[in-house]
């Protein structure tokens, strides 16, 4: 399927692109080349190929759950301009 400066100038406005009248001719053969891979694609027989998320079979690794710091939250909100009972207090923002 070939796309046309009509249809060029369409996909642009609906993706409020500004394209130029020198740039549409360009648009024309870069997206239907696009859109004729997509065509060739589609028609690959994909009917024996097993779905995959990866090309390697392989896990995650995650690291062992335990804990690396401290608690220092007294020391944090020591620079605070207001604590109460371990947290911080903001002003009020919706009335």
């Amino acid at each position: 399927m070939a796309l046309s400066n009509r249809d060029v100038r369409y996909i642009a406005h609906l993706a409020r692109l500004e394209v130029s009248d020198d740039e549409i001719a360009d648009y024309v053969d870069k997206l239907s080349s696009i859109i004729a891979l997509v065509a060739q694609l589609a028609e690959t027989d994909t009917a024996g190929v097993v779905p995959m998320a990866h090309p390697l079979d392989m896990g995650q690794n995650p690291r062992p759950d335990a804990v690396t710091e401290t608690d220092q939250r007294d020391l944090l909100q020591r620079n605070s301009g207001s604590v109460d009972h371990g947290f911080y207090r903001v002003p009020k923002v919706i009335e």
